[in-house]
């Protein structure tokens, strides 16, 4: 999946707060110069997809390795956090927690840099969370399973298969027929009544 264009992070320097944002005026500017960061945030709401999302109270892990390059800095590492949603065979909730790798590039405000896969600094903030929904979201299963080999449920009643494999209807009926069963059941009752009402009595 292609990463959305990202020309509106390239905005003027503006000052940034909260817990995703790090100030990194004391790293130099020089290239090769390091710093490690490991940091815990609480995970937002509307993170994740329509189908699963991040575990309410829970939080963002991030273990990252800051380094200075030409055209900024470059953080790379691993995020995780834990998710919660509903198997899409069976219905049943689920929960995983999703690690994926992160790697991005910061460029610098005044850099001339054109690469629409780069985020911006913004003066000496360096603003990680829509990285780390690009990291965690596209690493996200498009369709969770409770269990790989999951059976699903049973068309005719909503039965769990994984509970008893055998299950099973007698006398199953196309649901393409359904209607037209009840129709003939309707008139074979009202032909059952005339046939009574019509029949002499002795």
């Amino acid at each position: 999946m292609s990463r959305p264009h990202r020309s509106a992070d390239r905005v003027a320097h503006r000052e940034l707060s909260g817990p995703w944002v790090l100030d990194v005026r004391a790293l130099s500017r020089q290239p090769g110069h390091l710093r490690r960061v490991s940091l815990d945030v609480e995970a937002p709401d509307d993170l994740g997809t329509e189908i699963i999302t991040a575990t309410a109270g829970s939080t963002v892990h991030l273990d990252l390795r800051l380094e200075t390059v030409a055209e900024g800095i470059v953080a790379t590492g691993t995020v995780s956090a834990e998710f919660a949603g509903e198997c899409v065979r069976c219905l049943a909730p689920l929960a995983l927690t999703e690690t994926a790798d992160f790697q991005e590039l910061y460029v610098y405000p005044e850099s001339d840099a054109e690469d629409d896969e780069a985020f911006r600094l913004s003066g000496d903030d360096l603003d990680l969370e829509p990285a780390v929904r690009d990291a965690l979201v596209l690493d996200l299963p498009f369709q969770p399973l409770c269990r790989p080999d999951c059976p699903g449920l049973c068309v005719e009643c909503g039965f769990p298969f994984a509970e008893d494999p055998g299950h099973h209807h007698d006398d199953a009926v196309d649901p393409r027929w359904a209607a037209l069963q009840v129709l003939a059941g309707e008139e074979q009752a009202r032909t059952g009544e005339s046939e009574t009402r019509d029949r002499p009595t002795r």
